[in-house]
């Protein structure tokens, strides 16, 4: 039986019902280990098949259009919930109950990161680090099979790789997809849009075209301001690796590289390990961004640089997506939009293995030993078994070489 979208309720629910919304999403962020393609999971099962606040076709609708755009897609899927359910103080609630407990663990580990400065805590740090190359072989496994299942998007994804290895350049990236979106109509011909119905919004065109203004508005400023303050810098920094990443979850690895590492704000190893950090934590893995922002030099730095980091980075996927809510059917149904998208993601594919190397496996991978626990963390996430256990096991593993007096 098809269950009904819920409609905003009226101004005098809409509070109790933002409340629901965040208790609700409060539990996800503190139980949905596993990355973006988990959480979708937890989000179905807890709103439509338990829950019941929307169906199936609207759920699939708003998944889609969170991979359609750039930026976090489980945390745009997440605030469209919450919009849909209570109107804007929802999606508010959906986004703060679901990032919150994330960002404040990511923030407490750069506070204790600073002090782990002997040989336990470096092992520690090199454990978190091969973490990371066991999560990202993982992501770039299974996107490649869900984004790139044919030849020519495989083809696509091989090309997007070498390009970015061979260049080394931050600009490639946005090469690379620009041209995902322009040879995805001509080479992914097998990929069909979806039709379906729309969404019953507590706003029209008008709203939304003045939200995605804003996040024009924004971008612009971000990548062109120049003489910024040293927190305008970070804010801008954080929302040019927001508006500019297709994919969300590991994706976001190389653009928040080029933020921060190319820039000589922090360095490979901290970073790094951050990454490995974010992978042990549940919620969206953007929450990496509450560790990098304290760990900024400087007036850049600290509480004031977590936040304008997380503000930072999740600002542009959230204008994108309420900005594009009301005009989401008549764009989805259109053939060529969503073959453009098909393109775009078989390069991201080609953009986490070109990561996959370069940082992450060059600036943890030291010897054979690394390569063989980072084999067995993969093993463990193939196996389904849970992250943290991926997280224990290198973190174990690195540490034994001290604990049996082994230099």
């Amino acid at each position: 039986m098809s269950v009904t979208p819920a409609r905003p309720p009226m101004p005098t629910r809409r509070l109790a019902a933002a409340g629901e919304v965040l208790a609700a999403f409060v539990m996800l962020g503190l139980t949905s280990f596993g990355g973006p393609v988990a959480h979708i999971g937890y989000f179905r099962r807890t709103f439509v098949q338990r829950r019941r606040w929307l169906d199936e076709e609207h759920f699939g609708q708003l998944l889609a259009l969170s991979q359609f755009l750039p930026g976090p897609a489980s945390s745009q899927l997440g605030f469209s919930i919450g919009l849909l359910r209570a109107g804007w103080l929802g999606g508010v609630a959906a986004f703060v109950g679901f990032t919150l407990p994330s960002a404040l663990a990511m923030f407490a580990f750069a506070l204790a990161s600073r002090t782990l400065d002997d040989a336990w805590g470096l092992a520690l740090l090199h454990g978190l680090k091969l973490v990371a190359v066991a999560v990202v072989l993982h992501g770039v496994l299974g996107m490649g099979r869900t984004l790139a299942p044919d030849g020519p998007r495989r083809a696509m994804a091989l090309a997007a790789a070498a390009l970015t290895l061979w260049s080394g350049a931050a600009w490639m990236q946005l090469v690379v997809v620009a041209s995902g979106a322009l040879l995805g109509p001509w080479l992914c011909r097998d990929v069909t849009a979806r039709q379906g119905e729309t969404f019953a919004l507590g706003y029209g065109h008008r709203a939304g075209t003045w939200l995605l203004g804003v996040f024009v508005l924004g971008l612009g400023t971000a990548l062109l301001m120049p003489g910024l303050p040293p927190l305008g810098r970070v804010a801008a920094a954080f929302y040019r690796a927001g508006a500019l990443v297709f994919g969300g979850g590991h994706v976001v690895l190389p653009l928040l590289k080029t933020a921060v590492v190319d820039a000589g704000w922090l360095d490979n190893a901290t970073f790094l390990a951050g990454y490995g950090a974010a992978q042990a934590v549940p919620g969206p893995m953007f929450s990496l961004s509450a560790f990098l922002g304290a760990r900024l030099p400087g007036d850049m730095g600290g509480v004031a640089g977590a936040l304008v980091a997380l503000a930072g980075i999740f600002a542009p996927g959230l204008l994108l997506v309420s900005g594009t809510l009301p005009f989401w059917r008549t764009l989805g149904q259109r053939t060529d939009a969503t073959r453009a998208l098909a393109g775009v993601n078989a390069v991201v594919v080609g953009l986490l293995a070109a990561a996959l190397v370069n940082p992450v496996a060059i600036g943890a991978i030291r010897g054979v030993a690394d390569v063989l626990i980072a084999l067995m963390a993969f093993a463990l996430l193939r196996a389904r078994w849970p992250a943290l256990l991926a997280v224990a096991w290198c973190v174990l593993a690195a540490m034994a070489p001290l604990a049996l007096g082994v230099r």
